[in-house]
């Protein structure tokens, strides 16, 4: 299998992988022990050095301290915080101040590399003090980037307000709001992450899969209509869909990693080989931006 080639974290001085284990997933009382262990292992072997999770990803920061302990200073760990702490009203700079503590605890590590308040309202972020929480825990150490995670106008509020050292936000071939946001914060020096890289296979469904989560996603691939597009090059190429939009997301100029949920090893090996092969030819990726300024503009990114 190909290596994938590490990158800067915009200009924090973190190294990431293009691609990331979103460690959802992970969370889920349902999913063994031992096969997490042997999913979080994988995803070393295989090069991948980011891991994303959250305060709402159930089990997911435990398991991720306990499996990534052997390689922690290899590795880069993100979670997401501002909810959820016990006799603390959410989104306030208690909350965030308790936050830190309880994630540097759950995932049994000294420094958190990366924290995100966790699509805070941007009313919210505007007060102040949930960013004064973060800044403050980075000042003393805690965490190495203070981070803002979610979409449409609370995350272009976020970019603007510059004191975020990093974004992740919802990019995809059926997902890109956020195109000058990701501009933005390249230019800015921001690390930049991808989230729903693969907009939930919607592909996978010939019919409208109605109540799945990536429903919304196949109404705009049905409204995209790439498929009589992109057909001579995928016919000629062998690439597929997966293919398409794992290497439109990772390889897009100015997202540092995207992140793929998960826990499959068969899919993460899949996803890892694919990012791994590079970027999309020039022709394919101005066709799928080109398609989507044409139809779909006006969709916002899905939170």
């Amino acid at each position: 299998m190909e290596v994938m080639t590490a990158r800067p974290f915009g200009r924090t001085g973190l190294q990431v992988s293009p691609l990331g284990l979103g460690a959802g997933q992970i969370g889920d009382e349902a999913l063994a022990e031992a096969a997490c262990e042997r999913l979080i292992r994988d995803a070393v072997e295989l090069g991948i050095t980011l891991f994303d999770t959250a305060r709402s990803y159930g089990r997911s920061e435990e398991r991720l301290g306990r499996y990534l302990a052997p390689v922690r200073d290899r590795v880069v760990i993100s979670t997401k915080i501002g909810y959820g702490i016990d006799g603390v009203a959410d989104w306030t700079g208690e909350c965030i101040r308790r936050g830190v503590e309880r994630a540097l605890a759950v995932l049994a590590t000294d420094r958190i590399d990366i924290v995100h308040l966790h699509s805070c309202p941007i009313e919210i972020l505007a007060r102040g003090e949930v960013i004064a929480a973060l800044l403050d825990a980075r000042q003393a150490g805690k965490l190495r980037c203070a981070a803002y995670s979610g979409d449409n106008d609370a995350l272009a509020w976020a970019l603007a307000c510059g004191q975020f050292d990093a974004l992740q936000m919802s990019w995809s071939v059926c997902d890109q709001h956020a195109a000058p946001i990701v501009a933005g914060a390249a230019a800015a020096g921001l690390g930049v992450i991808a989230k729903r890289p693969l907009a939930n296979a919607p592909w996978r469904f010939a019919a409208r899969p109605v109540g799945d989560e990536c429903e919304p996603y196949w109404e705009r691939l049905q409204a995209l209509a790439l498929g009589p597009i992109l057909a001579p090059v995928m016919d000629a190429s062998g690439l597929g869909w997966d293919a398409i939009a794992a290497r439109f997301a990772a390889h897009t100029p100015g997202v540092s990693a995207a992140i793929t949920g998960t826990r499959s090893a068969a899919h993460l090996r899949d996803n890892a080989a694919r990012v791994a092969a590079g970027p999309l030819p020039p022709a394919i990726v101005d066709a799928i931006r080109d398609r989507y300024a044409a139809v779909g503009a006006a969709w916002p990114g899905r939170i």
